[in-house]
């Protein structure tokens, strides 16, 4: 039975969140601040922590520090547990070592899953670290396999819509591949004013171009709609380029890519009128996302995200589509876009 040790100051929260482990089968330890959660981690060694944040005594980032500190425990599973949401609060847990982040509230899933996630990936690590003297080559010309085999020993985290995935300005900790959902990139003025600069689909992964340029993340990435995402850590994706070239230059290939598509979505949005720039937007979501059981296009796409997408007002795109709409070219249903003509779409003139 797997050891889990739960540092929590709420007794609500601590005694429900106890329970539901229990349920499933763990051993849990309990303690009621930080202080008392380090000695019982000294004492007992579990196989996975969670902590909350802002405790009396000492809070989780003084916890996470001492057991850093420890030989025995440092390796130990950390996830932090915490109703504070902010960025920075994220970024500075992960800085520090932390394996993971669950916002409160949450749900059962979202624990279980997290702690199976971290449970399963540690004990690979184990395994990995036993037979480091005879290590086994990973195969140059199997590289979906390479990629596969690290997906599924990372953690898989859910994002709701609109919720952001990594902010611009950050340094970038982690690498994401989309298993369910919708992804866009963008940037934003300093008026305000948004660009959306890449989308993203089911098999595709982002935030790798920061990893690989040594730079910060020069965007944000947003989910378009309820997305799964595998976190795949930055440590273990620079570790499977240096190892494996053909993994290397599938995302040299992907890198190149993204710097033609944004060349010629910039090229479009300074010399392509209007009409043309919302038409090719919707091109570029028929090409990127698939067509339902009619064979038609449709999408539900806010009108500032298309906004975004073609680099004009959201006053505009409505004109657009209206206009579109009464020349047969789309049809619009319950908020859905829908593609009738594709090719005149996709002919029309500046």
């Amino acid at each position: 039975m797997q050891h889990i040790l739960l540092i929590e100051d709420n007794d609500e929260i601590r005694e429900n969140t106890a329970e539901i482990l229990e349920l499933a089968n763990y051993k849990v330890d309990t303690a009621s601040n930080g202080k008392l959660g380090v000695e019982k981690a000294m004492e007992s060694t579990p196989d996975l922590i969670i902590c909350d944040i802002m405790m009396p005594v000492l809070d989780g980032y003084g916890v996470l520090h001492l057991l850093q500190k420890n030989e025995r425990l440092k390796n130990v599973p950390f996830i932090f547990l915490t109703a504070k949401a902010e960025r920075g609060d994220f970024r500075k847990g992960m800085e520090m070592g932390a394996d993971d982040y669950i916002t409160k509230p949450f749900t059962d899933i979202e624990l279980l899953t997290a702690i199976e996630s971290r449970l399963k990936k540690s004990i690979q690590a184990h395994k990995n670290a036993a037979t480091a003297d005879a290590p086994q080559p990973i195969e140059e010309t199997d590289h979906h396999k390479a990629l596969q085999e690290l997906i599924e020993n990372e953690t898989v985290n859910f994002y709701k819509k609109k919720q952001l995935i990594y902010t611009e300005g950050n340094h970038p900790v982690r690498v994401f591949y989309i298993q369910k959902g919708k992804v866009k990139t963008f940037k934003t003025s300093d008026d305000g004013k948004g660009l959306t600069v890449g989308l993203f689909k089911e098999g595709d992964y982002v935030g790798y171009t920061a990893i690989l340029e040594g730079t910060v993340y020069k965007e944000t990435a947003e989910a378009i709609e309820d997305t799964t995402l595998s976190i795949i850590g930055r440590e273990e994706f620079e570790k499977l380029l240096q190892s494996n070239k053909n993994v290397a230059h599938q995302f040299i290939q992907l890198l190149a890519q993204n710097v033609t598509d944004r060349e010629k979505q910039l090229v479009g949005i300074a010399y392509n009128s209007l009409r043309k720039r919302v038409a090719e937007a919707l091109i570029l979501l028929q090409k990127k996302y698939t067509k339902d059981d009619t064979g038609k296009f449709s999408i539900h796409i806010s009108r500032e995200d298309l906004a975004h997408i073609a680099g004009t007002a959201t006053e505009s795109i409505i004109r657009t589509l209206s206009d579109f709409k009464s020349e047969k070219l789309i049809d619009i249903k319950e908020g859905a876009i829908i593609i009738l003509d594709e090719k005149r779409l996709a002919a029309l003139l500046n």
